[in-house]
């Protein structure tokens, strides 16, 4: 996988969390820098982490899987990037009417934005992808786009946070199709 391909994974997933942190921002309720910064690091650490938990159990059963493991690895993207258009095309938003950057508010929106990172890294296990660096990357840009996105937030509307969901998911389904066309084309 390229390290185009894995900085489009990596801007795809973190759009969710981007768009609850454009709402956390627009609530007021994250005012300060230090709940800007735990936002970003909690957002970015999950992200870090769920690609890894979803390798460490997609090698488990990558034996199992070999001869359709793209098929399966472009549903999961597929899905995924449905799921998020449909969110962002509904109107869902998370209400947030206390602080998010503290408790169980926090590791919540944490969990929520980074629950389609666990299918990405099944599916990188599944095409035999290392998971380290895409990790890292994903994390990294996460962090990065959340801290920005509160920073956007205290200043833009809510509506803003919808259209980060919607492109986050159809850059991941352009990915599912990529992996499943390269696969057809060169086995």
């Amino acid at each position: 996988m390229s390290f185009i391909e894995i900085i489009i994974i990596a801007f795809g997933l973190a759009g969710d969390a981007f768009a609850v942190s454009v709402c956390a921002g627009a609530t007021g309720a994250s005012k300060s820098i230090r709940s800007m910064v735990r936002i970003s690091f909690h957002f970015g650490l999950f992200q870090f982490l769920m690609p890894i938990i979803g390798w460490l159990a997609g090698l488990t059963i990558v034996s199992y899987v070999a001869e359709f493991d793209h098929w399966i690895a472009f549903a999961l993207l597929l899905w995924v990037g449905v799921h998020m258009i449909n969110s962002s095309r509904k109107g869902e938003n998370i209400s947030i009417g206390q602080d998010p950057s503290k408790g169980i508010m926090l590791v919540a929106l944490s969990v929520a934005t980074s629950l389609d990172a666990l299918a990405v890294g099944l599916s990188l296990a599944m095409l035999q992808v290392s998971i380290w660096y895409p990790s890292v990357l994903i994390g990294a840009i996460t962090g990065i786009t959340s801290f920005i996105g509160v920073l956007l937030g205290r200043k833009l509307s809510k509506r803003f946070s919808k259209s980060a969901a919607y492109i986050g998911g159809v850059l991941l389904i352009l990915i599912g199709i990529r992996i499943l066309i390269a696969h057809i084309l060169f086995i």
